[in-house]
């Protein structure tokens, strides 16, 4: 009975029965790949990898029926026959004596011949490969001398010599010289209190197909350790095998021997993941959202533990097992995954608990794998934080690391030089990698790809980072970078600017990089002390570049230089308004500048970039910055086309260097823009700098001042030997010799070419305009652009009514922000361009009357929108600010009923006109008749949700209109109303109603009454003269009504969207709404139908955010009536009424 017991517990050690398999030296490449997707992985062996054992040649295979039937006649020991207890418990108190005199005298029994005789087939049926004795342990009671054997199958370990000769013959017994050749010396065995154990007949053994890693600890002396990490899938179990050999000779052919036989176990069998394994592995990865079925590769590894620097003994070896999980390669990261509890050993000496980690694929600074055994070594570096390394160990390292090396280049595919040290043999060298598969094409290079794996690996929020991809600028395709999606925090973060940055590098699509408007100062200064692999050494082609100590340098400027170096097509880069710095005072620390001259203007000089355009508007340079830019501009090799320094804070001084360095560029300067500056130009000086371009294009010295006298600011000969294309001088005085240059050149055939002419703020008066209108005149329309905004133009009306009138203005005319003191003066000009034929684009926004305009000038206005036939952009939009005024007045609503018989206008911005709901009616019936509108700007109007109701409901009749605002503003403005109407705050547990004025009674008469004619009657009492008593209500019922307010704006919104993509569909071609909602659209929709007499009788009528629920309260109780007409009194209850009930009867109107 006892033998019987022990004979079960020990069963659950015993490796189970597996087919013979022989070893065949075949290919690499035909091991399975069920991974593999791109290309083949790389073989675990090659040429030079030392995997061969010294001793192969000689060794023969064993005849495993011989070795059974002479086991089978041997005794068993007398340690596993006590109380049913295996021998790997007590087997170390016997001595060595007793353990001899067991192997001589003692006889088998009936049930170890049936135990040994269902395991040796799988342990003893396999080519002996090496084999050597371990040192004698000495204990309390015996001493034993284990012996390990290894096969082409199996890693056996016998209790002594002569148990491993009666299952292999070729293995003298222990007083016998061996038959092989191999030299032994002394080891020592530990490991896991779990491992694989035979049965208890003085073995146990180690499949070679669930060996992980063979490698060597860093232990230090005088032991030359090899470690054996293996995990059955069957049993789930996982475990270490520590040998201390004495001997480094012996060390390296143990070493070899194991590693080789292996590998070729593993290449010759067909064992894959379990599934189990598989579906744990990938819900990790989705925890991280990094899970891609095409990018997914996962591999048994093993985590080494780190012991170096002290010498070890076999105590501290035990203690410091190393452990064995998964590694994963997702689509931007690398994950360490621990096994699952069903695979881990419930002993916390072999296998400790790990926790998972993750690192960026893009965040891998080194890797190194060895050549003398399996370890390799994954170092991690994110910006501004020292490296962290990964020491692992696996038999397919190669296999790792060729997946880990395809993701790095999938992930920066036009990188040429990935940016990180790659230390392995050569069979893994860059000439032998396999090529990736061809992929798809990806637009702008896979930039997005990039953008997203440096978020990925920085921690970075997606969502927070906009930008925009401009194909109709010059020097297109423009990438240009957007404010930060967050309203919290508008600036970007430095890791986010570094993902950018980084994103952008190597990738040749953009021609032009614009940060305009974004801060960079994060980056400006800041240094990463910790490591330098991004910083730029050499040029896309490799060639090394002169630049000094680039690491002392701030991360900005390598950023910017990487940009600048990588690219080979990258012509433009924008900096302007990016840096918000101020110049030291005096005696402090020298100022460094914004270091984008100190990144740009050297590389320039030698002609390692091919950058010719950079733009600094909006920095203000210090003098470091300007000796960068006047050292590289007399350096006729630079080529540049243009250096923009406007707005700059530039000096008499600093702008005059600036302009006597880029006299230099003259033959390829085609932009000088010194703008803004706080430099006098002195006339004569600066005709002298421009007599030196040749190929200017655009010249721009708005805001700058000039000496006083009466020389002109430039010469004629000048502007007409250039081909202009934009001339942009407004801020600027123009006296009246300058003045006649000007109009001279726009009567030359030569000026054709200029599209863009901006004079605001020149002091211009309408007899000036009349004057350059005439000399740009031609046979037709000028095709030109011109700006004259905010001069005195009702000094001399008379004559830019007489160029309006005759059609002698360009195609387009922006003239803004101009104050009439009389009102005769602007309806003149309204009547003008109701005749005008030459004009597609006008821009009259923000004119300010002396009062409201009268009904003369209403009607002015809406003759010219009936009558007009060719203008196709208006812009009428009005200011409101706290100083001052510019609206039209309530008659514009009379003045836009014209557009119901305009048939060319398109686009319409009516913005800041104060509308309020007799507006919203008159966009209704616009919008219900028209068929030419293509886009309404009309927001910040003051519309409530009852206005912004009707708008959308005439969108059922219009099939043209492609945009209208969401007007967000609006609502807004409509929550800030409703705070206003209470008192307190939302901090306070109850409001009250204030005790209403007059104008807030009729008001909320209005709302409560839906736009109803007669007395409101709310439970069956007029609303009358407000009283002094003040009543309350929880914050509770106020917030549901807020909600209920923007859930029903939010209905509106999509409602909208219906039938503006329905109308997108019929002008492209498509008929009929969207498949998801048109036909809910199409039957809840009732049409408006709403007249003009209608309009104007509800022209007096106003809505506060009490409208909506308040008159479903007035419809509920049957104090509504339908006027017939629809719109005003149609909207949806969303199961507020009660709550409106009740707050309405606590509102004291009477």
């Amino acid at each position: 009975m006892s033998n019987r017991q022990r004979r079960k517990s020990l069963s659950i050690f015993r490796p189970p029965l597996q087919p013979l398999t022989p070893i065949r030296d075949e290919p690499p490449d035909s091991a399975p790949a069920a991974t593999l997707k791109k290309r083949r992985p790389i073989s675990c062996t090659d040429d030079e990898s030392p995997m061969s054992s010294p001793g192969a040649q000689k060794i023969e295979r064993t005849d495993s029926k011989r070795s059974l039937s002479r086991l089978m006649t041997k005794d068993r020991s007398r340690g596993t026959q006590k109380d049913g207890r295996p021998s790997s418990i007590f087997g170390s108190l016997r001595s060595l004596s007793s353990l001899k005199d067991e192997d001589e005298n003692s006889a088998p029994s009936p049930s170890s011949m049936h135990s040994a005789a269902s395991a040796i087939p799988d342990v003893a049926a396999g080519l002996l490969i090496h084999h050597g004795p371990l040192p004698e342990v000495s204990g309390v009671f015996r001493r034993r001398c284990p012996y390990l054997v290894l096969t082409d199958l199996h890693l056996t370990q016998f209790k002594s010599q002569g148990r491993a000769s009666e299952m292999f013959p070729d293995i003298s017994g222990p007083h016998g010289p061996a038959k092989t050749n191999l030299r032994h010396s002394r080891l020592s065995s530990s490991s896991s209190i779990h491992e694989l154990q035979g049965p208890s007949d003085g073995y146990y053994s180690i499949p070679l197909v669930h060996v992980i890693a063979v490698y060597k600890l860093d232990d230090g002396e005088p032991y030359f350790s090899i470690e054996v990490a293996h995990l059955n899938d069957n049993t789930s179990s996982a475990s270490t095998m520590t040998l201390q050999i004495h001997d480094p000779g012996e060390s390296s052919a143990w070493l070899t021997a194991i590693r080789s036989a292996a590998s070729k176990a593993r290449l010759t069998s067909s064992v894959f993941f379990p599934s189990s394994l598989v579906e744990y592995t990938a819900k990790s990865l989705e925890q991280e959202q990094d899970y891609h079925p095409d990018h997914f590769h996962m591999f048994k590894v093993v985590q080494r533990a780190n012991k170096s620097g002290k010498r070890s003994s076999s105590d501290d070896l035990t203690k410091l097992t190393s452990k064995i999980c998964i590694l994963a390669v997702g689509m931007y990261k690398i994950h360490i995954v621990p096994l699952p509890k069903s695979a881990k050993s419930p002993s916390s000496t072999s296998l400790s608990e790990l926790s998972g980690t993750s690192h960026g694929i893009v965040t891998l600074s080194s890797v190194n794998i060895q050549t003398f055994d399996d370890s390799f070594q994954l170092w991690f570096r994110v910006p501004f934080k020292p490296p962290h390394a990964l020491h692992l160990a696996a038999l397919c390292v190669h296999e790792v690391a060729s997946y880990i090396r395809q993701a790095t280049e999938y992930l920066r595919p036009e990188w040429t030089e990935q940016p990180f040290a790659w230390i392995a043999p050569s069979s893994l060298s860059d000439d032998a990698l396999l090529p990736l598969a061809p992929e798809e094409e990806d637009d702008n290079l896979a930039f997005d790809r990039t953008l997203t794996a440096y978020c990925a690996g920085y921690a970075i929020d997606t969502s927070n980072i906009r930008y925009t991809i401009n194909y109709t600028c010059d020097d297109a395709p423009a990438f240009e970078l957007l404010p930060r999606a967050s309203i919290q925090r508008p600036k970007y973060s430095s890791m986010e600017l570094l993902a950018i940055f980084r994103a952008l590098r190597y990738n040749e699509t953009f021609h032009t990089i614009r940060f305009g408007g974004i801060s960079l100062d994060v980056l400006n200064g800041l240094c990463d002390p910790h490591g330098w692999e991004h910083t730029p050494w050499t040029r896309r082609s490799g060639e090394p570049v002169d630049l000094g100590e680039q690491q002392r340098t701030s991360i900005l400027i390598q950023e910017v230089r990487a940009l600048a170096l990588k690219s080979r097509r990258l012509r433009r880069m924008d900096f302007s308004y990016c840096f918000t710095r101020r110049s030291s005072s005096a005696g402090a620390v020298p100022d460094s500048g914004c270091g984008i001259c100190e990144a740009l203007f050297p590389l320039c000089v030698k002609q390692y970039t091919n950058v010719d355009w950079v733009v600094l508007d909006g920095n203000l340079l210090a003098d470091v910055d300007i000796d960068y830019l006047y050292a590289a501009a007399i350096e006729k090799s630079s080529h540049f086309r243009a250096i923009e320094v406007g707005h700059c804070g530039l000096g008499d001084r600093n702008l005059e260097m600036v302009l006597q360095a880029l006299s230099h560029q003259g033959e390829t300067l085609e932009t000088l823009s010194c703008c803004g500056n706080f430099a006098r130009l002195q006339p004569l000086d600066l005709r002298e700098y421009f007599d030196r371009f040749s190929f200017i294009r655009t010249l721009d010295f708005s805001n700058t001042y000039r000496t006083s006298g009466a020389e002109p600011l430039f010469a004629f000969n000048t502007l007409r030997r250039w081909k202009l294309a934009e001339l942009s001088l407004s801020g600027s005085s123009i006296n009246p010799e300058t003045l006649a240059v000007l109009a001279d050149y726009l009567r030359d055939p030569q000026s054709n070419s200029l599209k863009i002419l901006c004079l605001n703020q020149c002091g211009l008066t309408g007899g000036n305009v009349n004057d350059l209108c005439r000399a740009m005149t031609r046979s037709t329309p000028r095709q030109l652009h011109l700006f004259i905004s905010e001069n005195y133009l009702e000094q001399g009306h008379a004559g830019l009514v007489e160029a309006v009138e005759q059609s002698l203005t360009p195609s387009q005319l922006t003239m803004e922000m101009l104050e009439y003191r009389d009102e005769e003066n602007y309806r003149f000009l309204l009547q003008a361009w109701a005749r005008n034929t030459s004009t597609v684009y006008l821009n009259m926004s923000k004119v300010a009357l002396p009062l409201a305009a009268s009904t003369a000038t209403a009607t002015a206005l809406e003759a010219m929108l009936a009558n007009n036939e060719t203008l196709q952009i208006l812009n009428i939009e009005g200011q409101e600010t706290h100083l001052e005024s510019a609206v039209f007045g309530p008659t514009l609503n009379q003045a836009l009923l014209g557009l119901k018989q305009n048939k060319v206008l398109k686009v319409l911005h009516v913005e800041h006109q104060k509308l309020g709901m007799p507006g919203a009616n008159t966009i209704a019936s616009i919008l219900e008749e028209n068929s030419t509108l293509l886009e309404l700007h009309c927001a910040c109007n003051g519309f409530s949700l009852q206005a912004f109701t009707v708008i959308v409901s005439s969108l059922k009749n219009n099939t043209t209109l492609l945009y209208l605002p969401y007007m967000e503003e609006d609502r807004e403005a409509e929550f800030k109303k409703w705070d206003r109407e209470f008192e307190g705050g939302r901090d306070s547990g109850l409001r009250s109603l204030t005790t209403p004025t007059k104008a807030t009674v009729n008001t909320m008469r209005r709302s409560l009454g839906a736009a109803m004619p007669g007395p409101l009657q709310i439970a069956n009492r007029a609303v009358g003269p407000p009283t002094k008593q003040k009543r309350q209500y929880t914050q509770q019922q106020a917030d549901r009504l807020l909600t209920s307010i923007n859930t029903k704006w939010d209905k509106e919104i999509a409602m909208m969207q219906g039938f503006l993509q329905r109308n997108h569909n019929l002008a492209h071609g498509s008929h009929g709404l969207p498949q998801e909602n048109g036909g809910a659209i199409e039957n809840e929709r009732p049409a408006t139908g709403l007249s003009a007499r209608t309009s104007m009788q509800l022209g007096s009528n106003e809505t506060t955010p009490l409208a909506e629920p308040d008159r479903q309260l007035g419809a509920g109780m049957g104090a509504a009536s339908d006027n017939g007409d629809g719109a005003v009194n149609r909207l949806e209850d969303d199961g507020d009424t009660e709550t409106a009930l009740m707050m309405s009867k606590k509102l004291n109107l009477d």
